[in-house]
């Protein structure tokens, strides 16, 4: 028996022979329906995607990389056996729009926002590849029967083209990098706009799902698998405040610049994954702004 068809027999027999909601195949390939028949896959690296499986095909978002896409792949075969129809790329950044080549050559069509694929064209990564089908705009809605995709750019935010998912019939969303539950931002914040992304937080929250996979977050891999909720994307939001408010509340009482990061400590969010390592660089880009002013800036795409 072949290891790819081995890795399915196994998928295929835990999921259908086990009435236990978390599936798991070997140490890390795990998958979680999250609704019916919405599904969050992740193979233990922090990268999580989502797949739909409708009467007509299935809809996958994200492919991070080819050895996550292959591994997905598996698993969704586990599942059914309906027609791959669409591969959809959260953003441009690499870690996300690599992979795509696996599911475009099991029949699936990749989508991005035209933003994304503009930037992907001029730095292609190792493993990306261009997309087959590119968008424009704010709103894109994509019909597949029983289900629809609803693709909406939210502005400039984090990376280009960043694409937030909801499919309104399973009540779920996908969400790329701008809700990460349970862990503070990462590291030096690189390719976030914060005060956009803080707005678009709170557009996502006006969205109408009960339900989300977030791509990235700190919660133990169980409790990830089953999904992100609102009350993740008010935390989001309401850390981004908390700290803008610690900062500005040391530059009052006349902090040195270069002190403020350590002086920042926010004892609510101690609990909460990267706290020790990454606080502090938190603290220096969200200074930074209020410093020299905002960073990325873009015009809004037409």
């Amino acid at each position: 028996m072949s290891g790819y068809l081995g890795r399915a027999v196994v998928l295929a027999t835990i999921v259908l022979g086990s009435v236990a909601p978390v599936f798991a195949a070997g140490e890390n390939v795990r998958l979680h329906e999250i609704s019916e028949g919405v599904y969050s896959f992740t193979l233990g690296e922090g990268n999580y995607s989502m797949f739909v499986v409708g009467e007509d095909g299935v809809a996958v978002f994200d492919t991070f990389h080819s050895g996550h896409a292959q591994e997905m792949l598996v698993a969704i075969r586990s599942v059914t056996d309906k027609p791959l129809k669409y591969a959809f790329h959260s953003h441009n950044h690499w870690d996300h729009a690599s992979g795509g080549q696996v599911l475009k050559d099991a029949g699936a069509q990749t989508v991005m926002h035209a933003l994304a694929a503009e930037w992907l064209a001029a730095h292609p990564g190792r493993d990306t590849t261009p997309p087959d089908m590119v968008w424009t705009g704010d709103r894109r809605d994509i019909d597949m029967g029983d289900f629809t995709v609803e693709m909406r750019y939210l502005g400039l935010n984090h990376g280009l083209g960043m694409t937030v998912f909801t499919i309104p019939e399973r009540r779920v969303a996908y969400i790329a990098d701008l809700v990460t539950p349970n862990r503070v931002m990462f590291a030096v914040v690189p390719d976030f706009n914060i005060g956009e992304w803080e707005r678009s937080l709170g557009e996502i929250l006006e969205l109408e799902f009960d339900v989300a996979v977030c791509s990235h977050n700190g919660l133990p891999a169980d409790e990830a698998l089953k999904g992100c909720t609102r009350e993740h994307v008010e935390e989001e939001r309401q850390f981004i405040r908390d700290l803008r408010a610690a900062i500005l509340a040391e530059f009052e009482k006349g902090t040195g610049f270069l002190d403020v990061p350590k002086a920042v400590r926010l004892s609510q969010y101690e609990h909460w994954a990267f706290y020790d390592e990454w606080l502090e660089m938190n603290t220096l880009r969200l200074m930074t702004d209020l410093w020299m002013g905002p960073f990325p800036w873009y015009p809004d795409a037409e």
